[in-house]
């Protein structure tokens, strides 16, 4: 019997297989998602074994983490400007703190699907939302409240966008670039306890299940440990005088 994590991904791959063969036999462009980033590093290894290449994944901007896949006829270059994406601005007063989680609960709770909802990017007295252009009419005329506050949503956003993300910096001296050694880094905890979790299967590398403590580690990897966050790793190196490593990034707060 299958898991759930199984299905999941057998469900994914028919939808992606789907929208290509429904791309060429009708020579048009067909979408699927929004996907989160663990969808989408499965349905680039997808693209990979099947060798289709007349694909794109957009979210709105070019730094969205949640996107729209595109599958285009052979004919057709990809192209952002015909997914079905758009962005909407939510306005409200400043002295009104509502955070990601306040817009995602808000918006859910309209009986909308994840699916239907890309990047929410919130500052203060405003938010943008990227959304699948279906829903965009339905959330401007039918929300008029996020977490118990008054708020006005109208169609597009102005640049510059609210910040996608906030980091706080982290380095340390590592014995090498393994899994274990860097997660214990990030985590501020000491590498046997490191090891425990990514063998417990708390720790993703870029958006997959690690099992392995010496699985190697890579400038630009996402690490992410459950209970503890998600973190970049920006550099590695140089080694010092006694042959350790250097490790310098960012943990998304």
């Amino acid at each position: 019997m299958q898991n759930k994590s199984s299905e999941q991904n057998d469900l994914l791959a028919a939808r992606i297989l789907d929208a290509i063969r429904l791309a060429e036999i009708r020579r048009k462009p067909h979408f699927v998602g929004f996907l989160d980033e663990r969808e989408t590093v499965r349905t680039k290894n997808l693209l990979r074994r099947e060798s289709f290449v007349n694909a794109q994944f957009w979210g709105g901007f070019s730094e969205a983490e949640r996107v729209v896949f595109g599958a285009f006829p052979e004919f057709m270059a990809p192209d952002a400007t015909v997914f079905p994406v758009t962005a909407l601005t939510v306005e409200f007063r400043k002295q009104d703190r509502l955070t990601h989680r306040d817009f995602l609960g808000a918006l859910l709770h309209t009986g909308l699907e994840r699916s239907s909802l890309g990047d929410i990017l919130t500052e203060e007295g405003r938010a943008v939302i990227f959304c699948r252009r279906e829903v965009s009419g339905f959330l401007c005329s039918q929300v008029e409240k996020i977490g118990g506050v008054g708020v006005r949503i109208t169609e597009g956003a102005q640049e510059p966008l609210p910040a996608a993300h906030r980091f706080a910096d982290f380095s340390a001296v590592i014995a090498s670039a393994r899994l274990d050694c860097v997660t214990a880094a990030a985590v501020g905890t000491s590498r046997e306890k490191a090891a425990a979790m990514i063998r417990a299967r708390l720790v993703e590398l870029n958006h997959e299940e690690e099992a392995s403590p010496s699985a190697d580690v890579h400038e630009g990897d996402i690490l992410s440990v459950r209970g503890e966050g998600r973190y970049v790793i920006d550099r590695l190196g140089p080694l010092t005088k006694k042959g350790r490593l250097g490790i310098a990034g960012r943990k998304y707060v």
